[in-house]
């Protein structure tokens, strides 16, 4: 059994609605296929999507909401559109760097996100981090996406951690729930424009209104949460 009171050994970071305040522009997207399509938005569609894998929010589009094209031919249009936005203008959030730089200072850092490859190391690259970071995971390179646990237990695979002496940081309700389902200790970081449900936060260890707050002093003592 894994002792409570061993010292954090790593930290994984979700990256849309943690690093960069991109859920919008994904909603904003896949809200624009839909549109373009004549297909009106089904009420909880969004969330339903956030924290799912490529093949997952792309057969969601196609089946659920009825998006033009199959699945792959869905995602294709989505992440070339994504892609697009984000070489107008990649938004980070306030202290997002700064956090990254401070905790790898003192612990590997990874990766579990929800986008595709190509937008995960694009984004890191952006935003002058990818060195900061061992290693990244997509959860279209697991068997499923969140809230599944399957992107934070690979990443603390290859990290080499056991589950339960990593911290995730985590902003959606998927997110959270897939973090607690691996077994880390999660520090909930709320996205305004979509906050968690109850239930979700209520599998954090700690709740936070920024990254700032994200301190090594406040990761270390989540040893013993």
């Amino acid at each position: 059994m894994t002792n409570s009171r061993a010292p954090i050994a790593a930290v994984v970071f979700d990256m849309d609605g943690v690093l960069t305040d991109t859920e919008t522009i994904w909603d904003d997207v896949r809200r624009g296929l839909a549109a373009a399509d004549g297909i009106p938005w089904p009420e909880g569609a969004t969330e339903a999507m956030m924290g799912m894998s490529t093949p997952e929010w792309s057969d969601y589009l196609a089946t659920t909401v009825g998006v033009r094209g199959t699945p792959p031919e869905v995602a294709e249009r989505t992440i070339e559109e994504m892609a697009a936005r984000y070489r107008q203008h990649l938004p980070t959030l306030p202290g997002a760097v700064e956090a990254v730089q401070r905790l790898s200072a003192r612990w590997p850092l990874a990766v579990a996100s929800s986008s595709p490859r190509r937008l995960i190391d694009a984004t890191l690259d952006t935003l002058g981090i990818t060195a900061n970071f061992r290693t990244s995971v997509s959860t279209q390179e697991v068997a499923a996406g969140k809230p599944a646990p399957d992107g934070y237990l690979r990443a603390c695979e290859l990290l080499g951690v056991e589950p339960g002496r990593a911290v995730a940081i985590e902003d959606s309700s998927n997110g959270l729930r897939s973090a607690a389902a691996a077994g880390l200790k999660v520090v909930a970081v709320p996205h305004e424009a979509f906050p968690p449900a109850q239930d979700a936060l209520a599998g954090a260890a700690v709740v936070v209104g920024g990254l700032d707050e994200v301190t090594v002093e406040l990761v270390e003592g989540l040893a013993d949460a």
